[in-house]
């Protein structure tokens, strides 16, 4: 059988306690991962939640394909050096640590995007303007997408 993907976005907002309401169908996502634990790392504006084994296959690429690669080093004391484990409760939230918040300047409004094997957690302003670069830019993906037969 094949695991299901994280798909869609939608929008959120964290409580007084760092808590974000992970939505039902990346629980479901999550599940079929045998896990209710995800491992979020810091990335540039975001935050990215992964389903453990996939944390664990991007590790093991890091670790053997990562050796001679410049500026590995200091990517991987940035993201994994900041990865936390999160647990879902039993109301389907993840508590976010504070220095994560931090690094991705969320405060409260929070949009989570579906990246097929992983979610990013964005602020939701910093959201809006990425997703506006990517729409305003789209004509320049036409080349990567017509290499996979998509376009």
């Amino acid at each position: 059988m094949i695991r299901g993907r994280f798909r869609s976005r939608t929008e959120h907002t964290l409580d007084a306690k760092g808590r974000l309401n992970f939505p039902s169908r990346f629980r479901d996502v999550l599940r079929q991962c045998d896990s209710e634990i995800l491992m979020v790392a810091p990335w540039n504006k975001h935050l990215r939640a992964y389903p453990v084994a996939e944390w664990e296959a991007l590790e093991t690429k890091l670790l053997t394909q990562g050796g001679g690669q410049p500026g590995i080093a200091s990517f991987v004391r940035y993201v994994v050096g900041g990865v936390a484990k999160c647990v879902l409760d039993k109301q389907g939230r993840i508590r976010l640590p504070a220095d994560l918040r931090a690094d991705a300047d969320l405060e409260k409004d929070i949009v989570l995007t579906g990246m097929l094997d992983w979610v990013e957690i964005w602020d939701k302003t910093a959201w809006h303007a990425e997703n506006r670069t990517t729409r305003d830019n789209f004509e320049g993906h036409e080349e990567s997408l017509a290499k996979l037969g998509i376009f």
